[in-house]
């Protein structure tokens, strides 16, 4: 112990600081499950919706896990009821969930040390709340170079919470799916999709710029909820990224 640590006192060091996957792994199970209490209404509303637009049972369940994406198998649950074109629908998917784009851009740094599988993996769970919690890790600051090596491990974080928000979310579906016709309408579940993104948002909220960046977006959004194809939650974002720039340059 004494002579590893005259050898190479950073790496081990670094070696001792870093948690290890398991501690990761859990502390993202740990850090989503707030999220999951909003999540688990938004699944059934889904899934009774789903039946209700006339898709299969099968089908509506599949579109969870291949799709994995609230918002979008909404619209394409939505879209399906009132007959529309595949093609309309696969646009108004793609332009929904564009913001993923965003999501990918600023994740991309911390995971390019990953193999291809990982990669590939995690941003198959990449969701807004996964997102939300993930991030915060990886933005953890560091005092010194050695402790960049404490986030090696941090991927196993991502997974945590995407897993368990995955897990969540196919388990509700498919609550909503199958029993969904017994909830009473008179619950009014709906309410749960607005207060999770709030839940996600509020504690991000962390200067000026990003009080602009919210206030602008959330006032954009409703100046522009109906312009066609949902383009209206685009704009929405790009107003407030353009407004969280010009704040910080002040």
């Amino acid at each position: 112990m004494n002579n590893l640590q005259k050898a190479n006192p950073p790496a081990l060091e670094a070696a001792i600081a870093a948690p290890s996957a398991a501690c990761e792994f859990w502390a993202g199970v740990k850090g989503v499950a707030p999220i999951l209490l909003g999540v688990f209404p938004f699944g059934l509303i889904y899934g009774i919706l789903a039946i209700s637009a006339g898709l299969p049972a099968m089908m509506a369940q599949a579109m969870s896990l291949i799709v994995f994406a609230g918002s979008a198998q909404f619209i394409i649950a939505q879209l399906a009821a009132v007959n529309t074109p595949l093609v309309i629908i696969a646009i108004t998917a793609a332009v929904v969930n564009i913001r993923h784009m965003l999501y990918s851009a600023s994740v991309a740094p911390h995971l390019r040390r990953l193999s291809t599988p990982w990669q590939m993996l995690l941003a198959y769970l990449l969701t807004d709340e996964a997102y939300a919690v993930a991030i915060t890790r990886y933005a953890q600051p560091a005092d010194s170079p050695t402790q960049q090596d404490t986030r090696r491990n941090a991927h196993w974080f991502f997974l945590g919470a995407g897993l368990g928000l995955w897990i969540t979310w196919q388990l509700t579906t498919a609550i909503g799916i199958f029993v969904g016709a017994q909830i009473p309408a008179s619950w009014e579940l709906d309410f749960s999709l607005p207060l999770t993104f709030i839940a996600l948002v509020v504690p991000m909220i962390k200067d000026r710029a990003a009080l602009i960046t919210v206030v602008v977006a959330g006032a954009a959004s409703l100046l522009v909820f109906h312009m066609p194809l949902k383009l209206g939650l685009v704009t929405a974002i790009l107003l407030g990224i353009m407004a969280g720039l010009l704040a910080e340059r002040q």
